[in-house]
Protein backbone atom coordinates (compact mmCIF):
# COMPACT_ATOMS: atom_id res chain seq x y z
CA UNK A 1 0.00 0.00 0.00
CA UNK A 2 1.35 3.43 -0.97
CA UNK A 3 0.96 5.84 1.95
CA UNK A 4 1.15 9.63 1.63
CA UNK A 5 1.31 11.62 4.89
CA UNK A 6 0.29 15.21 4.15
CA UNK A 7 1.31 18.06 6.45
CA UNK A 8 2.68 21.59 6.32
CA UNK A 9 2.51 24.99 8.02
CA UNK A 10 -0.96 25.84 9.29
CA UNK A 11 -3.28 27.69 6.95
CA UNK A 12 -1.55 26.57 3.75
CA UNK A 13 -4.42 24.46 2.39
CA UNK A 14 -3.12 21.14 3.69
CA UNK A 15 -6.51 19.39 3.91
CA UNK A 16 -7.50 20.54 0.42
CA UNK A 17 -4.26 19.25 -1.12
CA UNK A 18 -4.68 15.94 0.75
CA UNK A 19 -8.18 15.56 -0.72
CA UNK A 20 -6.94 16.49 -4.20
CA UNK A 21 -4.11 13.95 -3.89
CA UNK A 22 -6.55 11.22 -2.89
CA UNK A 23 -8.95 12.07 -5.74
CA UNK A 24 -6.12 12.02 -8.29
CA UNK A 25 -5.02 8.59 -7.05
CA UNK A 26 -8.57 7.23 -7.29
CA UNK A 27 -9.05 8.58 -10.82
CA UNK A 28 -5.85 6.83 -11.87
CA UNK A 29 -7.55 3.52 -11.07
CA UNK A 30 -6.20 2.87 -7.56
CA UNK A 31 -8.45 2.12 -4.59
CA UNK A 32 -7.84 5.05 -2.27
CA UNK A 33 -8.71 5.94 1.32
CA UNK A 34 -8.46 9.48 2.67
CA UNK A 35 -8.21 9.90 6.46
CA UNK A 36 -8.68 13.37 7.94
CA UNK A 37 -9.55 15.06 11.21
CA UNK A 38 -10.88 18.20 9.53
CA UNK A 39 -13.99 18.42 7.39
CA UNK A 40 -13.55 18.25 3.61
CA UNK A 41 -16.24 20.21 1.72
CA UNK A 42 -18.50 17.82 -0.15
CA UNK A 43 -17.08 14.70 1.52
CA UNK A 44 -19.10 12.52 3.94
CA UNK A 45 -18.22 12.96 7.62
CA UNK A 46 -18.63 9.36 8.84
CA UNK A 47 -15.97 7.70 11.02
CA UNK A 48 -16.13 4.54 8.88
CA UNK A 49 -14.90 4.71 5.28
CA UNK A 50 -17.68 6.09 3.09
CA UNK A 51 -17.59 6.27 -0.70
CA UNK A 52 -17.04 9.75 -2.13
CA UNK A 53 -16.76 8.75 -5.77
CA UNK A 54 -15.67 5.66 -7.65
CA UNK A 55 -12.49 4.30 -6.09
CA UNK A 56 -12.30 6.93 -3.31
CA UNK A 57 -13.43 6.51 0.30
CA UNK A 58 -13.17 8.98 3.16
CA UNK A 59 -13.04 8.41 6.93
CA UNK A 60 -13.13 11.30 9.39
CA UNK A 61 -11.59 10.89 12.83
CA UNK A 62 -13.86 11.56 15.83
CA UNK A 63 -11.37 11.98 18.69
CA UNK A 64 -14.09 12.60 21.29
CA UNK A 65 -15.91 9.36 20.56
CA UNK A 66 -12.62 7.42 20.51
CA UNK A 67 -11.61 8.87 23.90
CA UNK A 68 -14.92 7.96 25.51
CA UNK A 69 -15.00 4.40 24.17
CA UNK A 70 -11.38 3.74 25.19
CA UNK A 71 -11.86 5.02 28.73
CA UNK A 72 -15.10 3.09 29.25
CA UNK A 73 -13.38 -0.10 28.00
CA UNK A 74 -10.44 0.55 30.36
CA UNK A 75 -12.84 0.86 33.30
CA UNK A 76 -14.41 -2.47 32.39
CA UNK A 77 -11.04 -4.24 32.24
CA UNK A 78 -9.88 -2.66 35.52
CA UNK A 79 -13.14 -3.29 37.35
CA UNK A 80 -11.45 -5.44 40.01
CA UNK A 81 -8.88 -2.82 40.93
CA UNK A 82 -11.46 -0.02 40.85
CA UNK A 83 -13.82 -1.98 43.14
CA UNK A 84 -10.92 -2.63 45.52
CA UNK A 85 -10.25 1.10 45.74
CA UNK A 86 -13.93 1.95 46.05
CA UNK A 87 -13.78 4.14 42.93
CA UNK A 88 -16.93 5.30 41.20
CA UNK A 89 -17.41 4.57 37.52
CA UNK A 90 -17.62 7.32 34.91
CA UNK A 91 -20.35 7.15 32.28
CA UNK A 92 -19.52 7.86 28.65
CA UNK A 93 -21.92 10.83 28.63
CA UNK A 94 -19.97 12.67 31.36
CA UNK A 95 -16.54 12.20 29.77
CA UNK A 96 -14.87 15.12 28.02
CA UNK A 97 -11.83 14.36 25.93
CA UNK A 98 -8.47 15.46 27.30
CA UNK A 99 -5.56 17.13 25.48
CA UNK A 100 -3.66 14.57 23.44
CA UNK A 101 -6.73 12.44 22.65
CA UNK A 102 -6.74 13.63 19.02
CA UNK A 103 -3.25 12.21 18.46
CA UNK A 104 -4.19 8.86 19.99
CA UNK A 105 -7.37 8.70 17.89
CA UNK A 106 -5.34 9.32 14.73
CA UNK A 107 -2.87 6.57 15.65
CA UNK A 108 -5.78 4.19 16.27
CA UNK A 109 -7.24 5.01 12.86
CA UNK A 110 -3.85 4.48 11.18
CA UNK A 111 -3.58 1.10 12.87
CA UNK A 112 -6.98 0.04 11.53
CA UNK A 113 -6.00 1.14 8.03
CA UNK A 114 -2.62 -0.63 8.25
CA UNK A 115 -4.18 -3.90 9.36
CA UNK A 116 -6.95 -3.81 6.75
CA UNK A 117 -9.86 -3.65 9.22
CA UNK A 118 -12.04 -1.68 6.82
CA UNK A 119 -11.58 -3.58 3.58
CA UNK A 120 -10.89 -7.24 2.96
CA UNK A 121 -9.25 -6.36 -0.35
CA UNK A 122 -7.32 -3.46 1.18
CA UNK A 123 -6.47 -0.13 -0.43
CA UNK A 124 -3.80 0.70 -2.98
CA UNK A 125 -3.25 4.24 -1.68
CA UNK A 126 -3.71 5.69 1.79
CA UNK A 127 -3.67 9.50 2.08
CA UNK A 128 -3.54 10.88 5.63
CA UNK A 129 -4.27 14.51 6.42
CA UNK A 130 -1.96 15.11 9.39
CA UNK A 131 -1.98 18.08 11.80
CA UNK A 132 0.24 21.13 11.12
CA UNK A 133 3.93 20.44 10.69
CA UNK A 134 5.33 20.68 14.22
CA UNK A 135 2.49 18.58 15.66
CA UNK A 136 2.74 16.10 12.78
CA UNK A 137 6.43 15.42 13.44
CA UNK A 138 5.71 14.84 17.12
CA UNK A 139 2.83 12.53 16.17
CA UNK A 140 4.96 10.43 13.80
CA UNK A 141 7.53 9.93 16.57
CA UNK A 142 4.88 9.03 19.16
CA UNK A 143 4.45 5.27 18.44
CA UNK A 144 8.13 4.55 19.05
CA UNK A 145 8.17 6.69 22.19
CA UNK A 146 5.06 5.04 23.66
CA UNK A 147 6.43 1.56 22.92
CA UNK A 148 9.64 2.47 24.76
CA UNK A 149 7.65 3.68 27.78
CA UNK A 150 5.64 0.45 27.87
CA UNK A 151 8.80 -1.68 27.73
CA UNK A 152 10.31 0.27 30.62
CA UNK A 153 7.21 0.40 32.83
CA UNK A 154 5.79 -3.07 32.12
CA UNK A 155 8.57 -5.28 30.76
CA UNK A 156 7.32 -8.56 29.35
CA UNK A 157 9.87 -10.61 31.31
CA UNK A 158 8.11 -9.73 34.56
CA UNK A 159 5.16 -11.86 33.53
CA UNK A 160 7.29 -14.91 34.20
CA UNK A 161 6.95 -14.20 37.92
CA UNK A 162 3.15 -14.16 37.95
CA UNK A 163 3.05 -17.44 39.92
CA UNK A 164 4.85 -15.62 42.74
CA UNK A 165 2.50 -12.64 42.79
CA UNK A 166 0.22 -13.91 45.62
CA UNK A 167 3.26 -14.44 47.86
CA UNK A 168 4.79 -11.11 46.83
CA UNK A 169 1.50 -9.38 47.53
CA UNK A 170 1.49 -10.79 51.07
CA UNK A 171 5.09 -9.76 51.68
CA UNK A 172 4.66 -6.28 50.26
CA UNK A 173 1.20 -5.73 51.69
CA UNK A 174 -0.12 -4.33 48.40
CA UNK A 175 -1.70 -6.04 45.38
CA UNK A 176 0.68 -6.87 42.54
CA UNK A 177 -0.18 -5.72 38.99
CA UNK A 178 -2.95 -7.87 37.58
CA UNK A 179 -2.51 -10.01 34.50
CA UNK A 180 -4.96 -7.81 32.59
CA UNK A 181 -2.50 -4.94 32.89
CA UNK A 182 0.25 -6.88 31.13
CA UNK A 183 -2.21 -8.12 28.52
CA UNK A 184 -3.40 -4.56 27.88
CA UNK A 185 0.23 -3.39 27.56
CA UNK A 186 0.99 -6.19 25.08
CA UNK A 187 -2.10 -5.35 23.06
CA UNK A 188 -1.20 -1.66 22.91
CA UNK A 189 2.38 -2.49 22.00
CA UNK A 190 1.17 -4.60 19.06
CA UNK A 191 -1.12 -1.77 17.87
CA UNK A 192 1.67 0.79 18.11
CA UNK A 193 4.06 -1.57 16.32
CA UNK A 194 1.63 -1.76 13.38
CA UNK A 195 1.50 2.05 13.14
CA UNK A 196 5.27 2.33 13.49
CA UNK A 197 5.73 -0.22 10.69
CA UNK A 198 3.36 1.78 8.47
CA UNK A 199 5.30 5.01 9.08
CA UNK A 200 8.67 3.34 8.45
CA UNK A 201 7.54 1.35 5.40
CA UNK A 202 9.51 1.93 2.22
CA UNK A 203 6.33 3.00 0.38
CA UNK A 204 5.45 5.74 2.90
CA UNK A 205 6.39 9.36 2.22
CA UNK A 206 5.67 12.76 3.69
CA UNK A 207 4.14 15.43 1.45
CA UNK A 208 4.72 19.04 2.57
CA UNK A 209 2.20 21.74 1.67
CA UNK A 210 3.20 25.38 2.06
CA UNK A 211 2.21 28.75 0.65
CA UNK A 212 5.36 30.54 -0.58
CA UNK A 213 6.25 33.48 1.62
CA UNK A 214 8.28 34.52 4.67
CA UNK A 215 5.89 32.86 7.13
CA UNK A 216 6.68 29.37 5.80
CA UNK A 217 10.48 29.78 5.54
CA UNK A 218 11.39 29.14 9.20
CA UNK A 219 8.84 26.35 9.62
CA UNK A 220 10.09 24.45 6.56
CA UNK A 221 13.72 25.01 7.57
CA UNK A 222 13.14 23.43 10.96
CA UNK A 223 11.10 20.65 9.34
CA UNK A 224 14.07 19.54 7.22
CA UNK A 225 16.01 18.86 10.40
CA UNK A 226 13.14 17.10 12.16
CA UNK A 227 12.34 14.91 9.17
CA UNK A 228 16.01 13.91 8.82
CA UNK A 229 16.29 13.16 12.54
CA UNK A 230 13.43 10.66 12.29
CA UNK A 231 14.45 9.26 8.90
CA UNK A 232 11.33 10.42 7.06
CA UNK A 233 11.51 11.19 3.35
CA UNK A 234 9.61 13.95 1.55
CA UNK A 235 8.30 12.96 -1.87
CA UNK A 236 7.10 16.44 -2.88
CA UNK A 237 7.07 19.98 -1.56
CA UNK A 238 3.75 21.40 -2.76
CA UNK A 239 3.87 25.17 -3.23
CA UNK A 240 0.18 25.95 -2.91
CA UNK A 241 -1.90 28.94 -4.05
CA UNK A 242 0.56 30.24 -6.63
CA UNK A 243 -0.56 33.60 -8.05
CA UNK A 244 -0.22 34.53 -11.74
CA UNK A 245 3.29 35.83 -12.31
CA UNK A 246 2.27 38.64 -14.65
CA UNK A 247 -0.30 41.13 -13.43
CA UNK A 248 -0.98 44.79 -14.13
CA UNK A 249 -2.19 45.26 -10.56
CA UNK A 250 0.76 46.48 -8.40
CA UNK A 251 -0.63 44.74 -5.29
CA UNK A 252 -0.87 41.32 -6.99
CA UNK A 253 2.48 41.88 -8.71
CA UNK A 254 4.18 42.47 -5.33
CA UNK A 255 2.69 39.29 -3.86
CA UNK A 256 3.66 37.27 -6.93
CA UNK A 257 7.22 38.62 -6.70
CA UNK A 258 7.39 37.59 -3.05
CA UNK A 259 6.21 34.09 -3.93
CA UNK A 260 8.75 33.92 -6.75
CA UNK A 261 11.56 34.76 -4.33
CA UNK A 262 10.48 32.00 -1.94
CA UNK A 263 10.18 29.49 -4.78
CA UNK A 264 13.72 30.26 -5.95
CA UNK A 265 15.00 29.66 -2.42
CA UNK A 266 13.05 26.41 -2.07
CA UNK A 267 14.45 25.13 -5.35
CA UNK A 268 17.97 25.74 -4.03
CA UNK A 269 17.37 24.19 -0.59
CA UNK A 270 15.15 21.20 -1.38
CA UNK A 271 16.27 20.23 -4.91
CA UNK A 272 17.45 17.93 -6.34
CA UNK A 273 16.37 15.35 -3.79
CA UNK A 274 12.83 16.66 -3.38
CA UNK A 275 10.66 17.74 -6.33
CA UNK A 276 8.84 21.06 -6.04
CA UNK A 277 5.24 21.06 -7.28
CA UNK A 278 3.42 24.32 -7.94
CA UNK A 279 -0.36 24.38 -7.49
CA UNK A 280 -2.13 27.47 -8.88
CA UNK A 281 -4.51 29.66 -6.91
CA UNK A 282 -8.04 29.09 -8.23
CA UNK A 283 -9.18 32.58 -7.27
CA UNK A 284 -11.66 31.05 -4.83
CA UNK A 285 -11.86 28.45 -2.09
CA UNK A 286 -11.94 25.00 -3.75
CA UNK A 287 -15.40 23.45 -3.57
CA UNK A 288 -16.43 20.03 -4.84
CA UNK A 289 -14.74 17.35 -6.88
CA UNK A 290 -14.28 19.49 -10.00
CA UNK A 291 -12.11 22.02 -8.17
CA UNK A 292 -10.16 19.24 -6.44
CA UNK A 293 -9.59 17.62 -9.81
CA UNK A 294 -8.00 20.85 -11.09
CA UNK A 295 -5.61 20.88 -8.14
CA UNK A 296 -5.01 17.14 -8.25
CA UNK A 297 -3.49 17.20 -11.72
CA UNK A 298 -0.24 18.31 -10.09
CA UNK A 299 -0.58 16.22 -6.90
CA UNK A 300 -1.11 12.65 -8.08
CA UNK A 301 1.04 10.32 -5.91
CA UNK A 302 3.54 8.25 -7.87
CA UNK A 303 3.39 4.66 -6.63
CA UNK A 304 7.00 4.21 -7.77
CA UNK A 305 8.28 7.01 -5.53
CA UNK A 306 10.49 5.44 -2.85
CA UNK A 307 9.81 6.25 0.74
CA UNK A 308 11.91 5.63 3.77
CA UNK A 309 14.54 3.01 2.91
CA UNK A 310 15.84 2.16 6.36
CA UNK A 311 17.70 4.24 8.93
CA UNK A 312 19.62 7.07 7.24
CA UNK A 313 22.51 6.83 9.72
CA UNK A 314 25.72 4.91 9.06
CA UNK A 315 28.93 4.00 10.89
CA UNK A 316 32.46 4.78 9.71
CA UNK A 317 35.32 2.56 10.94
CA UNK A 318 38.70 4.33 11.19
CA UNK A 319 40.46 1.64 13.23
CA UNK A 320 42.44 0.43 10.25
CA UNK A 321 46.05 1.41 9.74
CA UNK A 322 46.40 5.17 9.28
CA UNK A 323 43.07 6.00 10.98
CA UNK A 324 42.46 7.55 14.38
CA UNK A 325 41.22 4.28 15.89
CA UNK A 326 37.56 5.20 16.48
CA UNK A 327 34.12 4.39 15.14
CA UNK A 328 32.06 7.37 13.94
CA UNK A 329 28.26 7.17 13.98
CA UNK A 330 26.94 9.57 11.32
CA UNK A 331 23.49 11.10 10.79
CA UNK A 332 22.57 13.77 8.18
CA UNK A 333 20.87 16.74 9.87
CA UNK A 334 20.34 19.42 7.20
CA UNK A 335 19.69 22.82 8.69
CA UNK A 336 20.82 21.83 12.20
CA UNK A 337 22.60 24.46 14.33
CA UNK A 338 25.40 23.44 16.67
CA UNK A 339 24.09 25.60 19.52
CA UNK A 340 20.74 23.76 19.44
CA UNK A 341 22.28 20.30 19.44
CA UNK A 342 22.42 18.18 22.60
CA UNK A 343 23.72 14.61 22.99
CA UNK A 344 23.47 12.30 26.00
CA UNK A 345 24.76 8.71 26.13
CA UNK A 346 22.80 6.55 28.56
CA UNK A 347 23.57 2.87 28.59
CA UNK A 348 22.79 1.40 25.19
CA UNK A 349 20.89 4.49 24.02
CA UNK A 350 21.80 7.84 22.52
CA UNK A 351 19.49 10.72 23.46
CA UNK A 352 19.58 13.27 20.67
CA UNK A 353 17.93 16.71 20.78
CA UNK A 354 18.02 19.13 17.85
CA UNK A 355 16.13 22.33 18.54
CA UNK A 356 12.53 21.35 19.27
CA UNK A 357 13.00 17.75 18.08
CA UNK A 358 13.98 14.81 20.25
CA UNK A 359 14.79 11.20 19.47
CA UNK A 360 16.15 8.27 21.46
CA UNK A 361 18.21 5.84 19.38
CA UNK A 362 19.37 2.39 20.40
CA UNK A 363 23.03 1.89 19.56
CA UNK A 364 24.16 -1.01 17.43
CA UNK A 365 26.11 -3.83 19.05
CA UNK A 366 29.61 -2.58 18.21
CA UNK A 367 28.93 0.93 19.53
CA UNK A 368 27.56 -0.38 22.83
CA UNK A 369 31.06 -1.66 23.63
CA UNK A 370 32.55 1.81 23.14
CA UNK A 371 32.73 5.09 25.02
CA UNK A 372 31.85 8.44 23.44
CA UNK A 373 35.03 10.41 22.71
CA UNK A 374 33.52 13.43 20.97
CA UNK A 375 31.04 14.76 18.42
CA UNK A 376 31.00 17.30 15.59
CA UNK A 377 28.46 18.81 13.19
CA UNK A 378 30.10 19.39 9.82
CA UNK A 379 28.42 20.17 6.48
CA UNK A 380 25.03 19.16 7.84
CA UNK A 381 26.20 15.74 9.11
CA UNK A 382 26.45 14.85 12.80
CA UNK A 383 29.40 12.57 13.61
CA UNK A 384 29.60 11.01 17.08
CA UNK A 385 33.00 9.44 17.81
CA UNK A 386 33.13 6.16 19.74
CA UNK A 387 36.38 4.75 21.12
CA UNK A 388 36.45 0.97 21.80
CA UNK A 389 36.36 0.17 25.52
CA UNK A 390 39.27 -2.25 26.23
CA UNK A 391 37.27 -3.89 29.01
CA UNK A 392 34.44 -4.79 26.61
CA UNK A 393 36.11 -5.07 23.22
CA UNK A 394 37.35 -8.52 22.05
CA UNK A 395 41.12 -8.78 22.28
CA UNK A 396 43.21 -9.75 19.26
CA UNK A 397 46.43 -11.75 19.31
Amino acid sequence: MRTVLVTGPGGAGRTTVAAATALAAARSGRRTLLISSDAVPGFPAGTAPTEVTEGLHHARIDSGEHFRSELVALQDRASGALDLLGAGRLDGEELTELPGSAQLALLHTLRRAAEGDWSKDGYDVLVVDLPPLADALALLALPGQLRRYLRRLLPQERQAARALRPMLAQLAGVPMPAQWLYEAAARKDAELAAVEALIEDSSTTVRLVAEPGPAAEDTLGAARTGLALHGLRVDTLVANRILPRHSCDPWFAALAAQQEKSLDHWHQVWAPGTPLTEVPHLGRDPQGLDDLALLGEACAPDHRTPGRAGDPSWTEDTRSEGGDGVLAWCLPLPGAVKEELRLVRRGDELLLTVGAFHRILRLESALRRCTVSGAALTDGVLRVRFAPDPALWPRTR
